[in-house]
């Protein structure tokens, strides 16, 4: 049975205590995806995982923890893939700059890269560019 294309798109305020309701939604988004042959309950964690990292990347970083900004994502769900976007306002960063290894020592880790590195490892592939008032961060798992 082929799988009808899904999209939600939410905009939560600029705040970490929405955090935990974005990731139960995409968590369970994940664990009914028919089109998923491998372990859907692992697919559900990796997707929690990444969201909230990329979120708190928005919220803290591109958006600078302003209360008055809000932070839009958008999860698509095709035939063949799941992709998950994060828009932020903020004035955007080179990800290439970001080292796609693991830093050298734990400060490093905990103060810079994490986030992306936790991304790069779980998800197929992972681009940030800029669109009209902002940036996406794009993550995309396939279904194959």
């Amino acid at each position: 049975m082929k799988q009808d294309k899904i999209e939600l798109h939410i905009k939560i305020p600029n705040q970490t205590k929405y955090l935990s309701l974005i990731g139960k939604i995409s968590e369970e988004l994940a664990v009914q995806l028919q089109n998923y042959s491998g372990d859907r309950e692992s697919l559900a964690n990796h997707v929690n995982v990444v969201l909230t990292e990329a979120l708190v990347n928005a919220i803290r970083h591109a958006n600078a923890d302003n209360p008055e900004e809000v932070v839009e994502v958008r999860i698509i769900v095709t035939e063949d893939e799941l992709v998950m976007q994060v828009f932020d306002h903020g004035k955007g960063f080179d990800m290439n700059g970001v080292s796609q290894s693991l830093p050298n020592n734990r400060e490093q880790l905990e103060d810079h890269g994490r986030g992306l590195f936790i991304m790069r490892s779980l998800m197929d592939s992972v681009d940030y560019y800029p669109v009209e008032g902002g940036n996406v961060l794009e993550m995309r798992k396939s279904f194959n």
